[in-house]
């Protein structure tokens, strides 16, 4: 007795869900349809309703496993919109569909300083910003150094900041004589990278005098030794007794001026 065929209407096994893909880059749709028996659909692409040709930016491909591909590249804004996946057969057909979005292409910029590092100096015990701006698409990556050294985390006293805008910072609470030095700041990305070096210098904090305290008064003498020991300053252990210069040495006979 004859068989019997009997025919079912495609389905798919596989269909991808929306694309998001930047313009230039190559972009790729996949999808398995399958029926219970036969004949194996015929597959055709439509974008916004229209049906797409195969061309030299868009082909269409078939693989021994039964995945069906539409391929675009490169990806122009023209290609955005929705994508239908038609399977068609004796039974009848089944659709799928996505919507594929065509991302700006990426500017690259390499990085540039808007605003370089400073030399900059510090007391002793007080907070110090070591700061620049920086420019570059995309985004930059920032990297520090204390002279060979990289800053890689940050500390409760030392901390590295950035904002959205390219500014950089690098900040010391309490600022020792070890942070003194010299300072990198790199910035990296994928169309280059730049650097900028910088001195930071700790100073001594020095003990002012208080300010209730009178200045002495200066009495006249007979010789400029005796009146600036009257000020309070040892002239003598300003010197080393043995390097003592001929020229300061008094000369017997002379007689001081009570005007120097």
């Amino acid at each position: 007795e004859p068989i019997q065929e009997r025919f079912f209407r495609p389905h798919f096994l596989q269909a991808p869900g929306d694309l998001t893909v930047q313009e230039g880059k190559l972009c790729r749709m996949d999808c398995k349809a399958s029926v219970s028996g036969l004949p194996t659909p015929d597959l055709s692409w439509q974008l916004n309703g229209r049906p797409i040709r195969p061309d030299s930016s868009h082909k269409m491909l078939v693989r021994e496993n039964g995945v069906h591909s539409l391929i675009i590249e490169p990806v122009t804004a023209r290609d955005a919109g929705i994508y239908t996946c038609v399977a068609t057969n004796r039974a009848g057909e089944n659709t799928f569909s996505l919507e594929l979005i065509v991302a700006a292409k990426e500017v690259h910029k390499a990085p540039v300083f808007i605003e370089k590092l400073q030399n900059t100096g510090v007391t002793e015990g007080f907070p110090v910003r070591l700061e620049c701006r920086i420019s570059g698409e995309p985004a930059p990556q920032i990297f520090w150094k204390k002279e060979n050294d990289s800053l890689t985390y940050n500390t409760d006293r030392v901390s590295m900041h950035q904002d959205n805008y390219g500014y950089i910072c690098l900040l010391i609470q309490g600022a020792t004589k070890e942070d003194a030095g010299w300072y990198t700041v790199s910035a990296k990305n994928e169309a280059g990278i730049v650097s900028c070096t910088a001195r930071l210098d700790v100073y001594t904090q020095w003990q002012q005098p208080p300010q209730t305290t009178k200045p002495k008064k200066v009495r006249p003498s007979a010789s400029r030794y005796a009146a600036l020991c009257d000020q309070g300053l040892d002239i003598k252990a300003a010197f080393q007794p043995e390097a003592n210069p001929v020229h300061l040495t008094m000369q017997p006979g002379l007689v001081e001026s009570d005007d120097l």
